[in-house]
């Protein structure tokens, strides 16, 4: 009989790609227009041999894609595939969370504009009822903690 593992869980599954804090400077990179290594490096200042394998990992899970843009030597651009389109809104949050609770340099923090003209600030909402969410609203439909399956586990001879 197969355990359910209650510790694999769809957030460690995303943690697994976008976790690590180059992942995510290179995605904010991406997603604000740079597209060539160069500028990604430059932007992120990660070290160029670290920067390289998680823009590998990244293409690998299908968050980016690579296109050609010169043969001799090959060089490519590197651009949000769907599913990297859909993490902006987390990218947003997470901006939004470190500019209020992680700087202390509040002159330097840069606002963002919507295309509305108005300054940008990101919400999560439940898509059916429109309101906002807090942790206190929301509750799983599946309880399972490891502890539980430890008592349920047959003892091993």
């Amino acid at each position: 009989m197969r355990t359910p593992d209650p510790m694999v869980c769809s957030m460690e599954a995303a943690l697994k790609i976008i976790g690590e804090k180059w992942a995510l400077v290179a995605l904010r990179e991406i997603t604000f227009g740079s597209s060539r290594f160069s500028d990604i490096l430059a932007n992120t200042g990660a070290p160029r041999d670290i920067l390289t394998a998680r823009l590998k990992s990244l293409e690998a899970a299908g968050v980016i894609h690579r296109e050609l843009y010169e043969q001799r030597p090959p060089r490519y651009d590197y651009r949000l595939s769907e599913a990297g389109e859909q993490l902006f809104g987390v990218l947003d949050a997470i901006r939004d969370w470190g500019d209020r609770y992680a700087r202390e340099d509040p002159e330097n923090i840069v606002a963002f504009r919507h295309s509305c003209g108005a300054r940008l600030q990101p919400q999560v909402r439940c898509g059916a009822c429109g309101e906002p969410l807090a942790a206190a609203d929301v509750m799983a439909e599946r309880r399972l903690r490891r502890s539980d399956l430890d008592r349920a586990a047959p003892a091993s001879t």
